[in-house]
């Protein structure tokens, strides 16, 4: 496989997934202490949101990627 159209199905896949879920999180440890036989830690959970233009321009991008790759 030619590595333009893998890429190709890697930016629309990952628009679509940008589309249908409209972003991610993830938890991030932000302190730790440790007093004598106490241990606190605080995690925090941050939200990513990605724009609705990222998933379509991903989607689109990969198809025009994916068309001209056809061409040559």
């Amino acid at each position: 496989m030619n590595p333009i159209k893998l890429v190709a199905i890697i930016l629309i896949a990952a628009g679509a997934l940008g589309l249908a879920y409209g972003g991610f999180s993830y938890t991030k440890e932000t302190s730790r202490a440790d007093i004598g036989p106490l241990h606190f830690q605080v995690s925090e959970r941050e939200q990513v949101n990605i724009p609705l233009w990222v998933g379509i321009g991903a989607i689109v991008g990969g198809i025009v990627l994916l068309a001209t790759a056809r061409k040559s």
